[in-house]
Formats: structure tokens, C-alpha cells, sequence
């Protein structure tokens, strides 16, 4: 299991280098990312749709169009600006993603109102069609609007994903090492408190040394220790969601798809809950 972690990991790195290289020449389009976003959110939703108790799982189909919409419109300046309209950035730049949301939400009452035959599971589906299109649409929409950050976008993408998935790393290591103390025993019975220590440390540690590839930090090291420590909780906090999940649906793992982690979900928690600190931290 560790060989596999190790290798899944390190393809995971070397998958993300390849993005940001390969896109950096089709800037401010950046289709690689799109590509990379829409198969990932794809296959997630997937997962999810499967994982969820089948009286309230939602219809694969609207869950997948709505998260595939959410994400797309994140890219919807750009097809302003190849229209020649007016292109929005700012605050204005996630109405097209507020808009693409409401309108799976108000997709899914018309799919139960059109296909209702009694009572039971209409209100648990459209609640977790809204999870599931939040979950992998827009949260992740945090994530891929750091791409369009006026100065170091790529590092900011690259600090969002290391950050988390190194601080994961460290708390493995660190439990598996010397972990005694039960951190969550319910929700994920092999975390341990020095594997959170750890897993801290680790995610405080990775945030400053990227903070030497560029200016992406006004305040210097000590800006990148509180990045560090605010974006490895959050990481955390979100494998801890998606455990959440995991055992409220009697699961194991979201899938078996990726040898040493699970599923994709299992891979993409920690980074989905980080997304909106990273933007929140790195757009002011």
C-alpha cells in the first residue's frame, strides 16, 4: 500500500507540472486546465452519485451536466473575450458560476415534479443533487479561478495542491511512525493526533519553501507559515468531510480506481476544501 501511495503520488506531482507547463503557452485560456477540470469532475460525480444510499441517490445524469456546467463557467470570460464582449474579472467574474449552480438546483425540482409518483426520496434527491454539484463544482471552481490571479497564478495552483497533499503525507508517515492517540476514531480510526502534528508541520514546511519560487507572498515567510497552517487545516477538514461521507454511506473508500487511495475523491478531499482558503488568501 505504501508503494502504491508513493507512486500514485508522485504521478499525481508530475501530472500537475505538465498542466501548468503545458498550458502556460495557451494563456489566458489555459484549455489544458479545462480539459484536466471537466474529466476529473466527471469522474467524481461518478463516484459520488454511486457512493450515496440509493432511496435519495440523485440522477447521474443532471448531477454530471450541472457539475460539468459549474466548472465550464468558470472559463466563460474567456469565450467573451474571443466574442470581442466586455470581459469581467473581479467579484463579477463568478456570476456565470452562481448562475450555472441556481440552475441545477432549479433543474433538479423539474426533473422530481415531472417524474413524482408518491412520496419518499424527492427532497433527498434534489438535496443531494445540490451537495453533489456544490461538492464538485463549486468548490473546485475556487481552485481553477487561481489560474487567473494577476501575478504568480501557477504558483498559486501549485501551493493549493502541495500544500494539502504534502500535509497528508507527513500526517501518514508520522501516524504510521508514532501515532498513539486517536485523533477522529469515528469518522477515520487511523488518525492520530501526532499525525495531525505532523501533517501540519509538513504542509507549514512545503508553504515556505514555495514561497522562495516567487512573490506570492506580500509578508514574506512568516505570510507563508500562516498560509501553510490555515490551507493544511483546511485540507484536513476536508478528508475528514469526505470520511464523512464515507461512513454515513457505509463505505470504505469513495472507489477503487486508484491503488493506495481509493478512489479519486479519496485523492481530491483535502485539495477541494482548500481551494476556497487558497483563493480567499492569495486574491485580497
Amino acid at each position: 500500500m505504501l508503494r502504491h501511495r508513493l507512486v500514485a503520488g508522485s504521478l499525481l506531482a508530475a501530472g500537475i507540472g505538465a498542466v501548468l507547463v503545458a498550458d502556460a503557452s495557451f494563456a489566458p485560456y489555459y484549455p489544458v486546465l479545462l480539459a484536466c477540470a471537466l474529466i476529473a469532475g466527471l469522474l467524481a460525480t461518478r463516484e459520488l452519485v454511486a457512493l450515496l444510499p440509493k432511496a435519495t441517490r440523485p440522477r447521474l445524469d443532471v448531477c454530471l451536466i450541472g457539475v460539468l456546467a459549474v466548472l465550464v463557467s468558470n472559463w466563460s470570460h474567456v469565450a467573451f473575450d474571443l466574442l470581442g464582449m466586455p470581459t469581467q474579472f473581479g467579484p463579477r467574474a463568478w456570476e456565470p458560476v452562481v448562475y450555472a449552480y441556481a440552475a441545477t438546483v432549479l433543474v433538479a425540482f423539474l426533473v422530481e415534479m415531472a417524474t413524482f409518483r408518491e412520496p419518499g426520496g424527492c427532497v433527498g434527491r434534489v438535496a443531494n443533487t445540490a451537495l453533489t454539484v456544490a461538492y464538485l463544482g463549486l468548490l473546485p471552481s475556487f481552485f481553477v479561478k487561481l489560474r487567473w490571479l494577476p501575478e504568480w497564478s501557477g504558483l498559486a495552483l501549485t501551493l493549493t495542491v502541495f500544500v494539502p497533499k504534502c500535509g497528508d503525507i507527513g500526517a501518514y508517515f508520522t501516524g504510521r511512525m508514532i501515532g498513539k492517540h486517536p485523533f477522529s476514531p469515528l469518522l477515520s480510526p487511523k488518525k492520530t493526533w501526532e499525525g495531525f502534528a505532523g501533517g501540519m508541520l509538513t504542509a507549514v514546511a512545503t508553504a515556505v519553501g514555495l514561497s522562495f519560487a516567487g512573490s506570492v507572498f506580500r509578508y514574506g515567510i512568516p505570510e507563508a507559515v500562516g498560509f501553510g497552517l490555515a490551507v493544511g487545516l483546511a485540507g484536513i477538514y476536508g478528508d475528514l468531510a469526505e470520511s464523512l461521507v464515507k461512513r454515513d454511506c457505509g463505505a470504505k473508500d469513495a472507489a477503487r480506481s486508484i491503488p493506495g487511495f481509493g478512489g479519486l475523491l479519496d485523492v481530491l478531499d483535502s485539495v477541494l476544501f482548500a481551494g476556497p482558503v487558497a483563493y480567499w488568501w492569495l486574491s485580497r
